[in-house]
């Protein structure tokens, strides 16, 4: 008996075959998916624009609260609806900064409807100081924001440094009773509604399959 015929002969060990089992993860659907800024940054850019339409002259002057349907049923709560939306998703970041500028934008509503309408018992020669106080408080959070948001891309930075500059511009002109302050801020505000009109292209081109828009390198890396 030659060997091959031997080992012919022999029985065959018993195999094992092992199933190979592929798990395939599926894209996350539903309401925690997708991208809150799809919301966020156009409710954002209506109150923005309403705003620098307002200050910067468009309707007569004197006439307060015309951007306020806008501001209060648009953009305060659109701003809180995203901040919800991105807490959802785990979004820490994005939930901060949709929900800082949703209290901005409500505040300043019932500012400007607390005053016109005496809400708050504030006197006339109180008024300017009321809006002072506003208006610093504001400008501590946006630069305390524009500070810690350093590390996104510059894009981001430019837009939080220009409401930085438009709430000092109206700090200054508030307290100096100048109008050309006022105005000038009022073209600043429209420059960043500019500016996150770009942003939200960035988002929808992302959302729609398309390819992001350059943002700009961060300040802060690592």
């Amino acid at each position: 008996m030659t060997a091959l015929d031997a080992s012919a002969n022999e029985s065959p060990e018993p195999r094992v075959e092992v199933e190979e089992v592929v798990v395939v993860a599926e894209a996350a659907t539903g309401p925690l998916a997708g991208n809150p800024a799809i919301l966020g940054l156009p409710v954002f850019i209506a109150g923005s624009v309403a705003l620098g339409l307002e200050l910067v002259g468009v309707v007569p002057s004197g006439v307060v609260g015309a951007a306020l349907p806008i501001i209060l049923t648009t953009t305060a709560l659109g701003l809180f609806l995203a901040a919800i939306w991105a807490a959802a998703l785990g979004q820490t970041a994005v939930a901060s900064i949709f929900g800082i500028f949703g209290g901005f934008w409500l505040s300043y509503a019932v500012l400007v409807l607390g005053l016109v309408h005496n809400w708050f018992a504030i006197t006339a020669a109180a008024a300017v100081g009321t809006q002072e106080l506003f208006l610093s408080t504001w400008l501590i959070v946006v630069v305390m924001l524009t500070l810690a948001t350093l590390r996104l891309p510059s894009a981001f930075t430019a837009l939080f440094v220009l409401v930085d500059l438009a709430l000092v511009l109206l700090l200054l002109g508030t307290a100096n009773a100048s109008t050309g302050l006022v105005t000038t801020a009022g073209y600043v505000v429209l420059v960043f509604a500019a500016l996150g009109i770009y942003l939200w292209f960035d988002a929808f081109s992302l959302a729609t399959g398309g390819a992001s828009l350059p943002l700009g390198k961060p300040v802060l890396r690592g």
